[in-house]
């Protein structure tokens, strides 16, 4: 079994650790701006990496990527060693990752729209419950009609295509508000003119690439460059939860392992529960509450627990509070919440000591061997051991080209799909009409071959008959409606909403 993580010491000496076996009971690191949390999930995603455990972080700021480089130098750091006794404490770098949405600080991360998936596009977009029912409509049509939605083209393209044919879709899938699919239009161009067109398209992220560790048996740390991702908060956390819902998807079920498969922390988790419709929140608490037997950890990073809906505070079971400041009626509702959260030490005056914590301290409780919450206690965070702060720009280019990855996702695919079909597509002539193609054997039977075979129209444009689509199915099964209905049939149950 490996070795418990050292979170911290009491000014007694008393260590603080975290079970890897209990890791993936999720938890949440809070505090106020400046008190320290960056290196708490600094050291922690540290620990996991040399307990052969992969994690998943975001960089909202830009100094996580001090990960792959050795520190040393720090006066800070030099003298929390001193304090803690921490004789094995030696400077190291890790093997780091660095992805990045818009491929310039990091290898490119993409998903399909398909993969997406009409929910989680909708908030994306900011749609209403009417433009939710018009995407999810679009989606099935394309579904329908064997039309890849692989990147925002290809969803323009279908929009404006079930816009122009709506009176023909109407019995089968609902009506069409042509206002709004002006309106999604208009929430596309704007996702567009954010760059939010580089994170759809292909090759789409292999989320197995998380999953690594390296020669020496220590996980991957992926580190997402999200500084300019985060002027897009929507966007910021429905790439996440897709992320969440993927890897839901795709691991299999493993109850309580020794160690996590993967550690995902959320950073500025506030971002995810602003302005949630409260459907959505349930299938985030199902998704937290079910990903753990995936042998996947989530640790939500906020300044304030109350950022968190009470329900999935539940849920995490490892706690680690930074100094909180109170200032305002919310700031002194919040040191109550989070003093009330803890199992009570009777030595310590929890909602008191909350305020007069120093940077690099922290009131923490973790699980027992029992599963059970520990008594609070005041500890010394354990420094990292890489550097604190960014890397230069050609120490990131360094470690973006020396990256295991490299090359894999640098080079957008652009195949045949719905743009490229309803573009090639010509009118078909009335049935009978001196420009069409005459049926084979007239009446019926020429009207059954050539739904069975296919026919030309009038242009020379192929119409694909129903033979020649099956035989297309079974080769392209994953990009196929099957495979799509499979992943977005996940998505959909955890990010639900009506289907129209």
């Amino acid at each position: 079994m490996p070795n418990p993580l050292l979170l911290g010491k009491t000014a007694a000496g008393a260590e603080t650790i975290v079970l890897p076996a209990l890791s993936n009971r999720h938890g949440l690191i809070a505090g106020a701006t400046g008190t320290g949390k960056t290196i708490t999930l600094q050291s922690l995603a540290e620990q996991f990496s040399m307990r052969g455990v992969p994690v998943f972080m975001a960089d909202v700021k830009g100094d996580l990527a001090g990960l792959a480089k050795a520190g040393g130098g720090n006066p800070k750091v030099a003298e929390r060693v001193r304090l803690l006794a921490l004789e094995d404490h030696t400077s190291a770098a890790f093997p780091v990752v660095l992805w990045d949405v818009f491929g310039e600080s990091g290898h490119p991360i993409r998903t399909t729209v398909s993969e997406m998936g009409p929910l989680l596009l909708a908030r994306l977009l900011n749609c209403n419950e009417t433009q939710e029912g018009v995407l999810t409509l679009v989606f099935k049509v394309a579904d329908d009609e064997g039309l890849l939605l692989l990147d925002l083209k290809d969803l323009r393209a279908a929009l404006n295509y079930v816009s122009a044919n709506a009176p023909q879709f109407i019995a089968k899938y609902g009506a069409v508000s042509s206002a709004s699919v002006g309106a999604i239009q208009r929430s596309l161009l704007a996702l567009e003119q954010q760059g939010g067109d580089k994170f759809f398209g292909e090759p789409a992220l292999n989320l197995d690439d998380f999953l690594q560790t390296d020669t020496a048996g220590r996980g991957q740390v992926n580190i997402l460059a999200a500084e300019r991702l985060m002027q897009s908060p929507r966007a910021y956390s429905a790439m996440l939860l897709w992320m969440l819902a993927e890897l839901f998807e795709r691991l299999p079920e493993v109850g309580d392992p020794d160690k996590p498969k993967l550690v995902f922390f959320f950073d500025e988790a506030h971002l995810l529960f602003t302005d949630l419709p409260r459907a959505l929140e349930d299938k985030i608490e199902q998704v937290v509450r079910l990903i753990r037997s995936k042998g996947v950890g989530v640790f939500f990073v906020s300044q304030n627990p109350l950022d968190i809906p009470q329900r999935i505070l539940g849920q995490l079971g490892h706690r680690v509070q930074h100094a909180l400041r109170a200032f305002t009626p919310r700031d002194q509702k919040a040191v109550a919440v989070a003093a009330e959260t803890f199992r009570a030490n009777p030595t310590l005056d929890t909602a008191t000591v909350i305020t007069e914590l120093g940077v690099g301290e922290a009131l923490v409780s973790v699980l027992d061997e029992k599963g059970e919450p520990t008594p609070v206690e005041r500890v010394f965070i354990v420094p990292p051991r890489s550097q604190v702060g960014p890397l230069t720009p050609a120490e990131r280019r360094i470690t973006i080209e020396s990256s295991i990855v490299h090359g894999t996702y640098e080079t957008a695919l652009d195949r045949e799909s719905a743009f490229e079909l309803l573009a090639a597509r010509a009118p078909v002539a009335p049935l009978g009409s001196a420009s069409g193609t005459a049926p084979a054997s007239g009446g019926l039977l020429g009207g059954l071959r050539e739904t069975l075979l296919g026919s030309t129209g009038p242009r020379g444009g192929k119409h694909e008959g129903l033979v020649g689509k099956m035989a297309s199915s079974a080769v392209r099964t994953v990009g196929s409606t099957i495979g799509r209905e499979i992943i977005r049939g996940v998505l959909g149950s955890f990010f639900g909403g009506k289907r129209r």
